[in-house]
């Protein structure tokens, strides 16, 4: 007896109505509220948004450090005036 492959595609699980993946997709279409998504799915991608949200915080960081109008210029613009 040969063991089945493991997979994570949920066309194999389903059973509804003749087991075929376009059932499945109409199903889901007509009942939104019973289709949730994976535990690692929702992990995942909850990892994901706390490490771009860390990007995005050290960027800001970062960039607040430079100026961009430094009061120096301003000096040497007024004596090019004169």
């Amino acid at each position: 007896m040969t063991r089945r492959k493991k997979t994570r595609s949920l066309a194999d699980k389903v059973t509804i109505r003749t087991g075929k993946r376009k059932d499945y997709k109409k199903w889901r279409h007509e009942n939104p509220d019973q289709v949730t998504s994976s535990r690692r799915f929702t992990q995942k991608k909850r990892q994901q948004r706390k490490l771009q949200a860390a990007r995005k915080l050290a960027r800001q960081e970062q960039g607040a450090s430079i100026a961009i109008h430094p009061e120096s210029t301003s000096t040497s613009s007024e004596e090019r005036d004169e």
